[in-house]
């Protein structure tokens, strides 16, 4: 073999290895794109849950009405609470670098981020449903 004819293998399995690779880490990073895109879009809702709570607490008793002020009022503490839980567990498994960076993933943190998609839709519904909910109830005021 020739030194160029060498140099071209190289060149194309170099072309052909980069290839190969790049769309896993791609995947991998469109995945964590996707999932802080979910967490993005609800985390603003946190102030918007504080607002509510704020305001069905002092209708919350133990009256009927009350009552329905009060499961209002719990399930967007709960939503609120699930929020701050997922980040924290979502933190414990990513590092900066993954979650900002792109940095690739281990297969088992490619796996945890499948785990964590599901997860962060579910939150998502739970902090809409909440918001809903008590805003609804609080407009038939």
């Amino acid at each position: 073999m020739t030194i160029k004819s060498t140099l071209t293998f190289l060149a194309l399995l170099f072309i052909v290895v980069s290839c190969k690779t790049e769309p896993k880490k791609a995947e991998a990073t469109s995945k964590m794109e996707e999932v802080m895109a979910v967490h993005d879009e609800v985390m603003p809702k946190m102030s918007t849950i504080s607002k509510l709570v704020a305001q069905l607490k002092p209708m919350a008793d133990s009256t009927e009405t009350g009552k329905e002020y009060m499961s209002a009022m719990k399930d967007l503490q709960a939503s609120h609470k699930s929020m701050m839980d997922w980040m924290q567990g979502f933190g414990a498994r990513f590092d900066s670098d993954e979650i900002l960076n792109g940095k690739e993933l281990t297969a088992e943190k490619k796996k945890w981020l499948l785990e964590e998609e599901i997860k962060v839709n579910q939150l998502k519904e739970d902090i809409n449903g909440s918001i809903a909910r008590a805003e609804d109830l609080l407009s038939e005021d």
